[in-house]
């Protein structure tokens, strides 16, 4: 596995990949767990190489939020990508990434409106950027996400589409079905900082979701289904919730009932200080 830092060695490489075949990319901020391996799995079966990035991007984090905790443990994860077959590890430096001078911007409205981008401004800007340029460095056939960060999901293939990015690379942006733990709490570098009893008391959260999903399903109006939902996270050990919420699966546009098209429960809570997201699926009428 080659591991590259700078940009003019990541594009030979690329080039000498493309000469025998496609290019899947997974996209990281490192800190590999289970989650993204399956992504490196998948991508595996979608091209003849796979590259990986790791890079904790500084303008998806706010003033406030924990840029300067986040795990950084590149020699552990690049064992595990090279036990895994990946071609090439991409570990840019930020320097490398945003060089100096750098002043660009990509906002995409709509899908990057409410849920965390309320409580985050901004964040879905430095996703959006990255992301697109992770895309024009890289050139895969096919990129692949986790479905656990849906919005995120949403933001890039509309970035994907707006941008006309399927030129003809990046034909495909590829969700991955969230990975969890046995007891159903998905898996997430965050889910580090809990304690122990913060992570007993976690399992509340995939446990009331599919409890109010069963209830929308079977007819309850959605309003007492999430209030029912909120109660059970602050009942559980949850210090707060900040949205439970309904919406379209693919414009992320708030539903006050079930609707005929797919459908995804969304919500973030906090545990102590830490902030746990998850979404599940929501059958439609």
């Amino acid at each position: 596995m080659q591991t590259l830092h700078s940009l003019d060695p990541l594009r030979r490489a690329v080039a000498g990949l493309r000469e025998s075949g496609t290019i899947a990319l997974v996209p990281t901020m490192g800190a590999l767990h289970e989650g993204h391996l399956t992504l490196v799995r998948e991508a595996q079966k979608r091209a003849d190489h796979v590259v990986v990035s790791i890079f904790v991007n500084p303008l998806q984090f706010g003033a406030n939020e924990d840029l300067d905790k986040y795990p950084r443990q590149l020699e552990r994860d690049s064992a595990l990508l090279e036990a895994e077959g990946v071609a090439l590890l991409w570990a840019p430096t930020v320097e490398a990434m945003y060089p100096q001078g750098f002043a660009s911007n990509i906002s995409v409205s709509g899908v990057s409106d409410g849920l965390c981008g309320a409580s985050r401004p901004g964040h879905f800007d430095g996703v959006a950027t990255v992301v697109c340029k992770l895309f024009n460095q890289v050139l895969p056939d096919v990129a692949l996400f986790g479905e656990k960060d849906w919005q995120q999901l949403a933001v890039i293939r509309r970035m994907t589409r707006d941008l006309d990015l399927t030129r003809p690379h990046v034909d495909a942006v590829l969700g991955v079905a969230t990975v969890r733990e046995d007891d159903g709490l998905a898996k997430s570098s965050r889910n580090a900082y809990l304690s122990q009893e913060q992570r007993i008391q976690a399992v509340i959260l995939p446990t009331a979701m599919k409890a109010a999903i069963a209830a929308i399903e079977n007819g309850e109006p959605v309003a007492a289904a999430l209030a029912d939902l909120n109660t059970a996270l602050l009942g559980g050990g949850f210090s707060s919730v900040d949205y439970a919420e309904l919406r379209d699966a693919d414009g992320l546009t708030l539903l006050d009932e079930r609707g005929e098209a797919p459908m995804r429960l969304l919500m973030a809570a906090r545990i102590g200080t830490t902030r746990l997201i998850d979404n599940m699926p929501v059958a439609p009428k």
